[in-house]
């Protein structure tokens, strides 16, 4: 062998010790991305059209989920109701949660819709209740204030492609979901029916590295059918769309609002009789 060959094997040799730690390193997957709000347009911010995610005015949603505390009812709104914020109109998305038919949480979540399809969050008011009296604003945050920022709802078509990770939130401390897709094409059975094509997603926050959720979106229901955790799921038990509710009572333009009126006083209601009920029981007491 002569002289020179001898420099090409040892070359190819440290070479191929060279490619092979490359290949061997660990490679750094990529954060979660953190939407970049300052690029987003938003012409029609309330119309929310997204094919897994659609929010016309009038729709109705109810989620129920069997607990070890008792039977967990989630019901959800679209009233109609807006609210600005950082110069863009968010659409008020109503969503109460009852324990055994005792109202423990009401929230307003702020949704838009960019011009690239993207679902944006913007933050919630939170009422959290304990004995029919509210006890807190725990969970409350908004874009902007205190350094929050929005992020993705539900990101546009083009984003989702299995393994693409987003920040659903950021607010440092305080709120810091993010999501990844791992599936379009997943298959969801509920008592409501059985549906195809359904996306994916899986849930965390580095706030609560133990908890993993999986939530599964249905063009077939225009939105949110299940949510599984750990040994709990929450399950899509109706949904009524704005055509539907017209079918199915002939109402008269306008009334859609009046119900949607109605419901909200009967809310409060509910609220102010577990408060009178609360403070009977604790007169009661000292008597």
């Amino acid at each position: 062998m002569t002289y020179s060959h001898i420099l090409a094997a040892r070359g190819f040799f440290v070479f191929s010790l060279l490619s092979a730690s490359v290949l061997c390193a660990p490679v750094a997957l990529a954060a979660p991305e953190l939407p970049d709000f300052d690029e987003a347009t938003f012409s029609n911010p309330t119309t929310i059209d997204h094919p897994y995610f659609s929010l016309q005015v009038g729709k109705e949603m109810r989620f129920e989920s069997e607990t070890e505390d008792g039977l967990e009812v989630i019901e959800i709104d679209i009233t109609g109701e807006t609210k600005e914020i950082l110069g863009v109109t968010t659409l008020v998305y109503w969503d109460r949660v009852y324990l055994d038919d005792e109202l423990v949480e009401d929230t307003r979540d702020y949704l838009a819709q960019d011009d690239d399809g993207n679902v944006w969050y913007f933050g919630e008011d939170v009422d959290n209740y304990e004995d029919g009296e509210l006890d807190n604003h725990n969970g409350s945050w908004l874009t902007g204030e205190d350094g929050a920022k929005p992020g993705y709802w539900m990101p546009g078509l083009a984003k989702l492609v299995k393994g693409y990770e987003y920040k659903e939130e950021w607010y440092e401390g305080k709120a810091e979901d993010e999501a990844k897709i791992v599936s379009t094409n997943a298959v969801v059975k509920i008592d409501l029916g059985t549906y195809t094509n359904c996306l994916k997603t899986e849930n965390t926050t580095p706030l609560e590295p133990d908890i993993l959720e999986y939530k599964y979106y249905c063009k077939a229901v225009s939105g949110l059918a299940l949510e599984k955790e750990e040994d709990e799921n929450v399950a899509l038990v109706s949904v009524i769309l704005p055509d539907d509710e017209e079918e199915a009572d002939d109402e008269k333009p306008g009334q859609g609002d009046e119900h949607a009126n109605i419901r909200a006083l009967q809310t409060k209601l509910i609220g102010i009789l577990q408060q009178l009920i609360t403070l009977m029981k604790q007169l009661k007491a000292q008597s």
